[in-house]
């Protein structure tokens, strides 16, 4: 919902990123993004070639790894970087989840002078409110669509977690207890 989001905000080209062709075709078709990138097929940094020949002002990661990375080589100058995640190394087949590691060129974050935060919503309590109200606005508008599945019953969540962690969901995974 990010594009969405940034879309309503004044985005003018907003680009996602995802595990296969079919999830691409959704953001673009379902959510009105006007690319997408996929993990696994040709190397991220030269989808974002095509699907930015300019450039990239602003960027909402939660991936990290090589995704994050592409991103900065792509990135215009004064551009802002946002990292809200980690799902490279919490996805990763080996460690324990809790890194993901990244190699960037700082001498890119020196020479175009890009902003790189890390974030999280806890970091603004005060915001929540003003959150809340703003996204029931826009559910309730019809401006922005919440993808999501819903699964039955908490003997569901080991299965549900599986699948998630496979890449087999869109959107978000809601298990009703």
């Amino acid at each position: 919902m990010a594009g969405q989001i940034a879309r309503l905000l004044g985005a003018h080209r907003v680009i996602g990123s995802t595990g296969s062709q079919e999830k691409a075709n959704r953001l673009v078709r379902e959510l009105g993004y006007d690319a997408a990138v996929i993990r696994g097929a040709e190397s991220i940094a030269r989808q974002l070639a095509k699907a930015a020949p300019n450039g990239i002002d602003v960027v909402i990661d939660n991936v990290g790894g090589e995704q994050l990375q592409a991103a900065v080589a792509a990135a215009r100058e004064g551009a802002r970087v946002v990292v809200m995640g980690a799902l490279s190394g919490q996805l990763a087949k080996e460690g324990t989840g809790r890194t993901a590691p990244v190699q960037l060129d700082s001498f890119q974050l020196l020479l175009k002078k890009i902003t790189l935060r890390g974030y999280s919503a806890d970091d603004d309590p005060d915001l929540r409110q003003e959150w809340t109200n703003r996204f029931s606005q826009w559910l309730r508008s019809g401006s922005i669509t919440f993808p999501h599945v819903i699964s039955k019953g908490i003997d569901s969540a080991p299965d549900v977690l599986q699948r998630v962690a496979e890449g087999r969901y869109f959107g978000t995974v809601i298990v009703e207890l």
